[in-house]
């Protein structure tokens, strides 16, 4: 745990030995945050959250309530995990079956939006800028700067960091409707080029 406290953890929440928690961060009612974590600075985490042990959450992660983040999950900065949205971290469970040797890493990209009750298949990591709609199950990696929906998840377009949707024209570039960066895509890739 880091030392002197310069987080915020409500009083019905657990919090084990051997956290590292940044500052700033906010944890509310009925969370347990288990051992050898590691939170960013800034981070929210809602009613009735769950971080299983080693997890990373980067900086700026907002997680929802009723959230349960398993072993094997990384959030990289900035990321919204929208509420009782769903990881898992084994492919073939069983309540008879001692599999933790077999957990599988999920990667959530900088700046990506999970929405509320979507399911994220372990093993399936999903890019930077991502938005995964509500509802969503999601069973294949998702590309940078991909809208998905659906059950399961297939993308429907593309979206910019602010996370409006980009239209290419037939040069294939794209402006974000409200901030104006530029936006290529290329061999069904996006990148920012501009802003």
């Amino acid at each position: 745990m880091t030392s002197p406290i310069n987080y915020f953890i409500h009083s019905s929440s657990i919090l084990d030995e051997h956290c590292n928690i940044g500052a700033g961060t906010k944890i509310w009612h009925f969370c347990h945050i288990m051992s050898h974590c590691e939170i960013g600075k800034n981070c929210i985490l809602g009613q009735n959250v769950m971080v299983a042990s080693s997890v990373k959450l980067g900086s700026n992660v907002k997680v929802q309530n009723n959230v349960s983040i398993y072993e094997g999950v990384i959030c990289e900065d900035d990321v919204f995990l929208g509420p009782s949205m769903v990881f898992t971290n084994v492919i073939n469970p069983r309540s008879f079956v001692n599999r933790k040797n077999e957990f599988k890493k999920t990667v959530v990209g900088k700046g990506s939006t999970i929405g509320a009750n979507a399911t994220i298949i372990c093993g399936n990591n999903i890019g930077k800028y991502a938005m995964i709609g509500a509802g969503s199950v999601v069973t294949k990696s998702i590309p940078n700067y991909a809208l998905v929906v659906g059950n399961p998840a297939k993308q429907i377009g593309w979206v910019s960091e602010y996370g409006n949707s980009l239209s290419f024209d037939n040069q294939n570039i794209a402006f974000c409707p409200y901030t104006k960066e530029k936006y290529q895509l290329l061999n069904n890739q996006v990148k920012k080029i501009s802003g």
